[in-house]
């Protein structure tokens, strides 16, 4: 498939950088000169802009900082904490940067309503809450389970999104509004895979073995989108809105309804790059 720029891009294959995308060097260059003319234009955002970005030397750093501020508490982590934690899993990882600049990416490249690199890093909750993930992940590998958690259970407050330490999430990811988002224990998120508000990704049954879907590259779910158990979507596929799925979908397909059922297939299916909710099987519409 050829996107508008003739580029051949598919993204059920999984991520990869397009001609487009931004290098780490260029994307906080940009990244810093929006934050500038930002608080040139709204000078009460002007001390902000400094300190959560301009007086940064890397998004990482900056990020880092940010997290803390937000997620700090006074009777579990304070700031300087949850800055060290941050800034250790980014420099012994560096897959979890290369990750997240990829959910950055994403964002840009499939949310309209987001503009600037800048808007995403600093005001999507969505975002952050899978860069969060990624750092409680990195945790969670490494037997520091209880931090982990910790961390997790003030992601969950803060942002209302509530994905497991040991989920394990691809690149490219994007999670639009993400208000009441759940991604359980032993869910396997793909890459380049996008999902609404009020997606649930979780268990069945009390086992200790696998309890939780398996969603392919590029898939799309939308708002309130229920999955249960372990099943898997395949890649491209895309879900409608409100639907409950308990079965296997295969790649390229269309399911809707509760339970969800296939409506349609076809080998060339690339939901996200189109990020259409409706067309498929939002057949007649009448108020």
């Amino acid at each position: 498939m050829q996107s508008d720029d003739g580029e051949d891009y598919h993204p059920s294959d999984g991520w990869r950088m397009r001609h487009h995308h931004l290098q780490k060097g260029q994307l906080w260059e940009r990244i810093c000169a929006e934050a500038r003319q930002d608080a040139m234009m709204e000078p009460r955002l002007a001390t902000f802009l400094h300190s959560v970005v301009l007086s940064h030397r890397s998004v990482e750093a900056a990020f880092s900082f940010l997290m803390a501020a937000k997620l700090a508490d006074s009777m579990m982590l304070g700031p300087v904490q949850i800055m060290t934690i941050f800034r250790e899993a980014y420099d012994n990882d560096p897959s979890i940067l290369e990750a997240g600049l990829a959910d950055l990416q994403a964002v840009i490249d499939r949310d309209p309503a987001c503009s600037k690199y800048s808007q995403c890093l600093l005001y999507f909750k969505g975002f952050q809450a899978v860069q969060c993930y990624r750092v409680t992940h990195w945790l969670w590998r490494k037997g520091r389970k209880a931090l982990a958690l910790a961390i997790h259970s003030r992601v969950c407050q803060l942002f209302d999104v509530d994905i497991h330490p040991g989920a394990r999430i691809g690149r490219g990811v994007m999670l639009d509004h993400a208000t009441g988002i759940v991604i359980g224990e032993t869910a396997v998120v793909g890459e380049n895979v996008s999902m609404l508000h009020h997606v649930s990704l979780g268990g069945s049954g009390t086992g200790r073995g696998v309890r939780h879907p398996n969603i392919g590259h590029g898939v799309l779910l939308g708002a309130g989108v229920i999955v249960l158990g372990p099943v898997n979507l395949g890649a491209g596929s895309k879900v409608g809105a409100g639907s409950v799925v308990v079965s296997d979908i295969p790649e390229h397909c269309v399911a809707v309804g509760v339970p969800a059922k296939i409506i349609k297939c076809t080998s060339k299916g690339e939901p996200v790059r189109e990020m259409d909710q409706c067309t498929d099987f939002i057949l007649d519409y009448v108020i």
